[in-house]
């Protein structure tokens, strides 16, 4: 029997974006370790090491999220590997943000002038230390603005892990429109949760963007 969109419908809709924020910070943390450290391999003086984690990130830009979804849930429980869709969705939304954070972080780095690196050397500072107390509070300051743009990106591209059963915001949205088929005020109520998260973090990111000078001759 096809139900009315009321209060206890919304609520539950709502009710989903903490599963959806959830997904984001489980992804953004795991991605964004992962991340770091292949921005620095990007890094390394080994050529060999720079080559594979450039095949990497290509890699992974080159395919839609949406397949390594496939491939962590559907693929793996081929091989006998039946992952429970939170740790699929995460899985794979870590290793979407990995590679776009890398690069990110990667162009930060290297946007860092080349005196620095020469007069932290001339201190007798490790490659460690350079890294620690030289170059990484500098490029933080250049890498912050695009890291909460990305941060909206990832917000909206956990709607796709429905597919795979999650019950985050877009999911329950797809569950009370097949009980109500009131599909304009459903995705309208999931439209507009999405608005007031990621409208913010674009504005954050704008903000920063403006603050700390990104982009500017000093």
């Amino acid at each position: 029997m096809m139900t009315t969109f009321g209060w206890p419908e919304a609520l539950f809709v709502v009710g989903a974006v903490r599963w959806t924020l959830l997904l984001t910070v489980i992804a953004f943390i795991g991605g964004g370790i992962l991340g770091g450290i292949v921005a620095l391999l990007r890094l390394s003086k080994n050529a060999t090491i720079r080559w594979i984690f450039t095949i990497y990130i290509q890699v992974i830009q080159s395919i839609p999220v949406l397949m390594v979804l496939f491939l962590s849930y559907f693929g793996l429980s081929l091989a006998g590997i039946e992952l429970p869709p939170l740790l699929a969705a995460s899985l794979s939304l870590g290793i979407y943000v990995s590679a776009y954070l890398a690069e990110i972080w990667r162009g930060a780095i290297e946007a860092v002038p080349f005196q620095q690196w020469e007069a932290s050397a001339s201190l007798a500072l490790s490659r460690g230390q350079q890294y620690r107390y030289i170059i990484i509070p500098q490029a933080l300051r250049v890498s912050l603005p695009p890291t909460v743009g990305f941060l909206v990106q990832l917000v909206k591209n956990t709607s796709i892990v429905s597919v795979v059963g999650f019950v985050e915001l877009s999911r329950a949205g797809q569950l009370v429109n097949n009980a109500t088929f009131r599909p304009f005020e459903i995705f309208g109520v999931v439209a507009l949760v999405y608005f007031l998260i990621c409208f913010p973090l674009s504005r954050l990111s704008r903000h920063l963007e403006r603050v700390l000078h990104v982009g500017r001759p000093h």
